[in-house]
């Protein structure tokens, strides 16, 4: 039986610390399990920190039930490691020694290890260290939970249970149907803070004739999982057709990359069509995005930190899901979400990050397979398939996809 390692002084408040150091939307999804932390294993109340990378502070932010966020670079960690600063490494160290933590809980994907975390969390002196791990741990993990699926990631279940697993194997309980969640003041200052939307004022009023409102986020974080600004660009240009209210999302730094689908759709359909698109690109903050997508119909997305946002704010997702990670893992969750690409094609489970096939075939999808679907998972036609590609629903299904749809 695992010890109880919450045991501590009558009447303190025992102290966690959650470690996920990746991106937002891996934090976000860990989001059910930092909730779950909250609770010991005697049920008493915990303060829980969190410990996260520079690419995962914004939601990070967003997250409820956090009592501090420390934002590290760490030299294991990401797509481009930072070279080990002997400094910053004092720094986290001095810091876990001054908040004293009774238990630290390690989130890591299945291709990366806790152990750099543990040690500096033993140096600190904690006396409790959880995390996932198929290395030998030696003395670094009092509990060494052990994720099920094969080593190239393409099984074990989603990354929502996986972090639930590491925090059931502490002893805790865990919810039978977790949901991702952000905290609503902050949202609901974002809203106000929001500009109007042609044809689409807020969610669920009055659409001056439009059919409603569609996010559209062409990026991702990593190439392989957007698709090109063509097909961005068609499916704009299809959904505008079809009568919605079409607002592009992006980051700064994809300001460039969504003003050109904003002129390739233009091109593409009538002209009275633009005065329902708007390119919001780098106006907003995550939260500024939560919310946004939270007045959204629909959230059309890559598979990248935003479609884990939309499943986060409740909002349907089609998800331009490159098979280049498994989608029994990565689809959005929580939320009606229909996946379009071939999820067999050649670059399935390999792990890159820009396309190896030329042409980025996986995700090349015709602008109006794209506006069936945002119909199919906004209820216009109940009965639709929510998997649009045979061999996509059957992968799915084999995986316990429960037929595309992520409840």
């Amino acid at each position: 039986m695992t010890p109880d390692p919450t045991a501590g002084a009558p009447g303190a408040v025992r102290r966690v610390l959650a470690v996920r150091l990746d991106s937002d939307g891996d934090v976000l999804l860990t989001g059910p399990a930092v909730r779950a932390l909250a609770r010991g294993a005697d049920g008493a109340p915990c303060e829980v920190d969190l410990l996260v990378s520079p690419q995962g502070r914004a939601a990070a932010a967003l997250l409820p039930g956090v009592a501090q966020v420390r934002v590290e670079t760490v030299p294991w960690s990401g797509y481009a490691p930072a070279a080990l600063d002997r400094d910053a490494v004092d720094g986290l160290l001095a810091w876990l020694r001054e908040r004293a933590h009774d238990e630290v809980v390690v989130f890591t994907s299945f291709h990366q290890s806790p152990l750099p975390v543990a040690l500096l969390a033993r140096m600190a002196g904690a006396p409790f260290v959880a995390g996932t791990s198929e290395d030998y741990p030696g003395s670094l993990l009092d509990v060494r939970h052990r994720r099920s699926g094969g080593a190239d990631g393409s099984g074990g279940g989603h990354e929502v249970l996986a972090a639930l697993g590491l925090v059931a194997a502490t002893g805790r309980a865990v919810p039978d149907e977790p949901r991702l969640a952000v905290r609503a003041d902050l949202l609901d200052a974002a809203d106000a803070q929001l500009p109007a939307v042609p044809g689409q004022p807020e969610r669920g009023g009055d659409a001056g004739g439009s059919r409603g409102l569609v996010a559209l986020h062409p990026g991702a974080s990593v190439p392989a999982r957007a698709p090109s600004p063509e097909v961005a660009a068609d499916a704009a240009a299809a959904l505008l057709d079809d009568g919605w209210s079409v607002v592009l999302t992006g980051s700064p730094a994809e300001a460039g990359l969504v003003e050109r689908v904003r002129r390739l759709a233009l091109e593409r359909c009538d002209g009275s069509a633009g005065e329902r698109l708007l390119d919001l690109a780098g106006a907003t903050d995550l939260a500024g995005l939560a919310a946004l997508l939270r007045r959204a119909d629909v959230v059309v997305v890559g598979n990248t930190g935003p479609a884990h946002l939309a499943a986060a704010v409740g909002t349907p997702v089609v998800s331009f899901f490159s098979p280049v990670v498994p989608a029994e893992r990565w689809a959005p969750w929580g939320v009606p979400v229909v996946l379009l690409g071939d999820q067999d094609a050649p670059c399935a489970l390999s792990r890159a990050r820009e396309c190896p096939v030329p042409g980025h075939p996986c995700l090349t999808v015709d602008g109006r397979t794209v506006a069936e679907a945002v119909r199919s998972v906004v209820g216009v036609r109940p009965g639709d398939a929510l998997w649009t590609d045979e061999r996509s629903a059957g992968r799915a299904a084999a995986a316990g996809a429960r037929g595309g749809v992520h409840p």
